[in-house]
């Protein structure tokens, strides 16, 4: 199994898309929730799509009313997982202390093998993390596994990864491919955080299912001042001296653009509501199809898109929704230097 870091696909509603979204998701709130006629039957527990934009958008009163009526603790959504794991992923410590006081596990995983604390980690959310440590989430995992100290230094979050270290996380805990946690900092040059790790006794030596170590990887993505955090200087100058090609190439994780994101919300909400999908699934295709097409550093344009829903006030249940804004246009390409007549400098190394 070879090893990307990526963003985690459970990645939240940007805050535009929460706008966009708002009336939907108000509209999802009040169709979902439990009749006395669902109760007395017999409940029906929300879709996992509406499940998960209710509590997304923080209704905690929506969330109690399930859970009144009857919902498992450990209700997963459609992504991110649990009720308390989206609490963790939002930073909503009410959203978490309702489910975890209604029995939710604070360990569950979800389909990615993620626990609340990992999520937590990965938002930088400190007060998140420090309670559900103190109610007592695991701070360590067993083997080889994603750790939440690994999602705090892969994002960068130095508060956090401080905060689970002073907790007792494992410095040289490793992934399922033995990826460490020195390498998630060589990996984004988070030369700060590999001073810490360092002093909390991380292992530069650890190496992954590939035979590379932290080294190797500072290296590969050119994050010099990791090199020369994580090793000795003889060490660090044999290995500046070597040709570039002996590290491989460099291929960092991409996100999605902005436009698609925003795109894939809009379908999120509309496949809750029973909305047909045709146009906006043609409207995503042509929107990946557009964007291969673009060099790397021009993928990620500003959105232009929103949903429109609308419906009359003789009959507010009937609603119309429309996609509105146009796909946001290609950056234009600079031309190389030569074609401006201008000298190309040299790569340095």
């Amino acid at each position: 199994m070879k090893f990307s870091p990526t963003l985690p696909t459970c990645s939240p509603l940007a805050t535009p898309a929460r706008r966009l979204l708002a009336t939907l998701a108000l509209g999802l709130c009040f169709c979902t929730g439990p009749t006395l006629a669902q109760q007395a039957a017999g409940f029906q527990p929300p879709s996992p799509i509406s499940f998960g934009l209710a509590l997304e958008m923080g209704n905690l009163d929506q969330a109690r009313e399930w859970l009144d009526a009857g919902l498992p603790p450990d209700y997963q959504a459609d992504r991110v997982g649990t009720g308390l794991m989206i609490g963790a992923w939002e930073g909503n410590v009410a959203l978490m202390e309702l489910f975890h006081a209604r029995g939710a596990d604070l360990n569950a995983v979800n389909d990615k093998g993620e626990q609340a604390l990992l999520l937590a980690a990965w938002k930088g959310h400190l007060k998140a993390v420090q309670w559900l440590l103190e109610h007592g989430a695991q701070v360590n995992r067993e083997g080889y596994a994603w750790s939440a100290l690994h999602y705090a230094v892969f994002a960068g979050h130095a508060e956090v990864a401080e905060y689970l270290l002073k907790r007792g996380a494992d410095v040289n805990a490793q992934a399922p491919n033995g990826s460490s946690v020195l390498m998630m900092a060589a990996y984004e040059g988070k030369d700060a955080l590999a001073v810490r790790l360092m002093e909390w006794g991380a292992d530069p030596r650890l190496r992954n299912e590939n035979g590379q170590t932290a080294l190797d990887w500072a290296m590969k993505y050119d994050h010099l001042k990791v090199a020369r955090v994580i090793t000795n200087p003889e060490e660090f100058i044999d290995a500046a001296n070597r040709p570039k090609a002996d590290w491989g190439v460099a291929r960092k994780s991409e996100k999605v653009p902005a436009e698609i994101q925003r795109l894939l919300e809009v379908r999120r909400a509309m496949e809750a509501k029973g909305y047909d999908l045709s146009r906006i699934d043609q409207r995503i295709s042509a929107a990946r199809a557009r964007y291969a097409r673009l060099p790397p550093g021009a993928r990620d344009l500003p959105p232009a898109i929103g949903l429109e829903i609308s419906a009359s006030r003789a009959n507010p249940q009937v609603q119309k929704a429309r996609l509105v804004g146009k796909p946001a246009a290609p950056a234009a390409a600079k031309k190389p230097a030569a074609a401006r007549g201008k000298a190309t400098p040299a790569k340095k190394r």
